[in-house]
């Protein structure tokens, strides 16, 4: 019987066939997604003033690079599927890796599969409506203890119209990792071209309104000072983290890179140079369209500057929308679903997540699992609801990844690293002082909302408990598979 060989790989094995383009497409258009056309409204509502929301958006986008500088580093030694996970074993041991990888399954991934999904039929409203249930359905609820009010039947044709965009995009993973990352590389840049237009638009069409003056205007009612301004920089911080989330996913498939040593850093990094770049030139557009005023009364901020650039602009920037979100969506189900697939292999997950489709050669039951959980999140509340739980959580693995670099150099000072973070030690140690004081003011601003919403007869959800919560559900998970593997030996 012949030996399998690369041109006729053995059924179990996952295939590398994802250049730097293309890889370097999937940390661009993994990142780029929803934030960037609906957040500046909320956060703009939070701080006040147009000069204090784009200075949070330039430290967002600081701190995320220094995160990923320090997170090119390791991706550069290890260049297992799995990738962030892999980090953590080898940082941390198997408890903390477990943790982390189902934190990935349960809420950071998934989460944000939803959250862009939900973004998606959310701008799809625009062009056409979609049917809603009553009032009464619409507004029933149920409650869980220490976490708050879920209703699941709330905007339900929007959460259909994301849980059918959902299937779609696993199946398009499904028939293959070649196939997904042609996908990805033609939405990339259909969203980049779009992109660029609403910027030109924005400073070139004199008809929009725009002036230097709108960048520093501000709402002194909205405005904060003292410990409360530092809160709403941190809840503000949320929504331009959530921007920015999506720079790690190229490591959970680095075993489908052609030569991951040096095509993984470098695409993190170059991809999050050009969204930086991107994220500040739009916010720039949008500032100096909209003063203060109207940015923290917008929902959907990019369709609002749209309207005011061209007649219909509201329609033409939604597309663009639904394409960024569709884009984005197919990078985070293509990437993440390798996760589960490395810990199926490592007998702690059920061992059919850990199976290579036969004839696509992709991980098609971690695949089909995490759309299933996916489209469950999707009823569990809004956009903001998703993204603020995920942000939470994912900064707490941020925070512990960034310090494995220390871990790593003491514990394995001689493995080859063909990169190494720049500014060692201040970078990463930055990066890692920074997580530490942004989760301990996002619980804060959390318990203040949440107080606020009870005030006014309307309870919602204590976002990081649920976050919290969704990752503690692993623990037991982790030592019935632990006991099960000792038995079997």
């Amino acid at each position: 019987m012949s030996q399998p060989t690369a041109a006729t790989p053995s059924p179990g094995q996952l295939l590398p066939t994802l250049g730097l383009f293309t890889t370097t497409m999937l940390v661009v258009g993994g990142v780029i997604g929803s934030g960037i056309f609906r957040k500046p409204g909320v956060m703009a509502g939070q701080l006040g003033s147009t000069e204090l929301l784009l200075a949070v958006w330039v430290l967002a986008g600081v701190i995320t690079l220094f995160g990923a500088l320090t997170n090119a580093e390791i991706s550069s030694f290890i260049s297992e599927t799995g990738g962030q996970y892999v980090f953590f074993e080898r940082m941390y041991g198997p408890f903390v890796a477990y943790l982390f990888g189902w934190a990935v399954f349960a809420v950071i991934q998934t989460g944000s599969i939803a959250a862009l999904a939900y973004v998606f039929a959310e701008y799809c409203t625009k062009l056409q409506p979609l049917p809603e249930l009553s009032s009464a359905a619409a507004e029933w609820s149920f409650h869980v203890p220490f976490i708050g009010d879920i209703a699941p039947m709330k905007e339900f044709g929007v959460k259909c119209l994301a849980a059918f965009v959902i299937v779609v995009l696993t199946t398009v993973n499904y028939l293959g990792v070649r196939f997904g990352g042609a996908v990805q590389n033609i939405f990339t840049v259909a969203k980049l071209a779009g992109m660029a237009a609403l910027f030109l638009a924005a400073f070139l069409v004199t008809g929009a309104g725009g002036s230097v003056a709108n960048l520093s205007t501000c709402v002194p009612a909205l405005q904060k000072h003292g410990f409360e301004l530092a809160v709403a920089i941190a809840a503000a911080l949320q929504g331009a983290f959530w921007a920015y989330d999506g720079w790690v996913k190229t490591t959970f498939c680095a075993g489908e890179v052609r030569d991951p040593q040096r095509n993984v850093p470098r695409a993190t990094v170059l991809g999050m140079f050009i969204v930086t770049g991107i994220y500040l030139g739009l916010n720039l557009a949008y500032c100096w369209v909209l003063p203060a005023e109207l940015m923290a009364q917008s929902k959907l901020v990019a369709a609002d500057v749209a309207e005011r650039v061209m007649s219909g602009g509201g329609k033409w920037i939604a597309v663009v929308v639904m394409i960024s979100t569709f884009g984005a969506n197919n990078a985070t189900i293509l990437a993440s679903a390798r996760v589960y697939f490395t810990m199926a292999r490592r007998n702690l997950f059920p061992a059919m997540l850990g199976r290579v489709h036969p004839r696509f050669h992709t991980p098609a039951a971690s695949l089909v699992v995490q759309g299933l959980w996916s489209i469950a999140l999707v009823f569990t509340g809004t956009f903001d609801t998703l993204t603020d739980t995920l942000i939470f959580v994912s900064w707490i693995f941020y925070g512990l990844g960034a310090y494995g670099v220390f871990v790593l150099r003491r514990k394995e000072p001689d493995a080859p690293r063909p990169y190494k973070v720049p500014g060692y030690p201040w970078v990463p140690g930055i990066f890692v002082a920074f997580s530490a004081v942004f989760l301990v003011l996002t619980i804060v601003n959390d318990v203040n909302t949440y107080r606020a919403a009870l005030a006014a007869g309307k309870p919602g959800l204590l976002n990081f408990a649920l976050g919290t919560a969704l990752v503690l559900i692993g623990v037991p998970i982790y030592f019935f598979y632990r006991r099960r593997a000792e038995r079997s030996k």
